[in-house]
């Protein structure tokens, strides 16, 4: 169980993880993001999880460059948008990515979703591998994937993704699809654990954040730790950023863990990968 803000899981290829990291969906590009990825890394985090899609990997980058930190201690995730799937046009768009970020490789490039009506996925995935054996990418893995979408991609799949990022929080548990993952050595992670804070009042995570001495937010990022899940929550505030990372100085009990697991309603703030068409 991690008990730093450093610690890593060590995914399936070897490579290793921040079991906690800033996530930037909705940041601005520019000032906000940089101050915000900034922030983060001079509060510990070493994890940074961005996407095409949010429009401010080049801000992102620039943090990273500003950052005093060195490249190898950072763990640097984007995702590929739906409208650039398939074989040469993830390459072209990897490329992209990685101009925008101004950096030499990516520590883990998603598939951002499976988009079922495309059809593209698995050609999508053929690319991934060939970035991933030509050294660009550390990791490959998939965003938004179901049971059977993997399925799918495994079917014909050389390697096996090494991380599924996945709408989790305590009212979406997700717990056959971590099951599913458990089983083929796929490391689950969370993208809005808090729910967009609509899990905050809840009284059964205040009264399990009122006995610890800890915020409604601190126990639900910690139920992601002890669930074996990666966890990548956003914000823009230093206090925020900081209070979200000090969770390893207590732990859930089995009793605790119990009564958020039964907050399951398998209920979505996003859409539902089966229904997420757009391009």
């Amino acid at each position: 169980m991690p008990t730093h803000l450093q610690d890593t899981v060590t995914l399936h290829n070897g490579v290793k993880m921040p079991w906690f990291g800033l996530g930037v969906y909705k940041v601005e590009d520019g000032n906000e993001v940089i101050h915000s990825v900034k922030t983060a890394i001079k509060h510990g985090y070493r994890s940074i999880d961005t996407a095409a899609f949010y429009e401010n990997e080049a801000g992102v980058g620039k943090a990273i460059k500003e950052s005093g930190v060195s490249r190898d201690e950072l763990f640097i995730t984007s995702k590929l948008w739906n409208s650039d799937q398939g074989y040469e046009s993830t390459l072209q768009a990897f490329e992209d990515t990685r101009k925008r970020l101004d950096l030499d490789y990516l520590d883990l490039f998603l598939i951002h979703w499976p988009v079922p009506a495309q059809g593209k996925f698995k050609e999508t995935w053929k690319a991934m591998e060939k970035l991933y054996k030509d050294g660009k990418i550390k990791a490959i893995g998939v965003s938004n994937f179901k049971e059977h979408h993997l399925d799918e991609l495994i079917k014909d799949a050389e390697i096996v993704p090494m991380v599924n990022q996945v709408e989790l929080h305590p009212h979406l548990s997700q717990e056959p699809l971590r099951n599913y993952c458990k089983k083929h050595n796929i490391q689950m992670e969370a993208w809005s654990p808090l729910k967009q804070g609509k899990l905050l009042d809840d009284p059964t995570i205040t009264e399990i954040a009122d006995k610890h001495g800890k915020s409604a937010a601190q126990v639900i990022l910690r139920w992601d730790l002890q669930s074996d899940v990666i966890t990548i929550p956003k914000s823009v505030k230093e206090e925020r950023i900081v209070s979200n990372a000090d969770i390893f100085d207590f732990e859930l009990s089995q009793e605790d863990m119990d009564a958020i697991n039964a907050l399951n309603k398998d209920e979505r703030v996003g859409p539902d990968p089966d229904e997420m068409n757009k391009a």
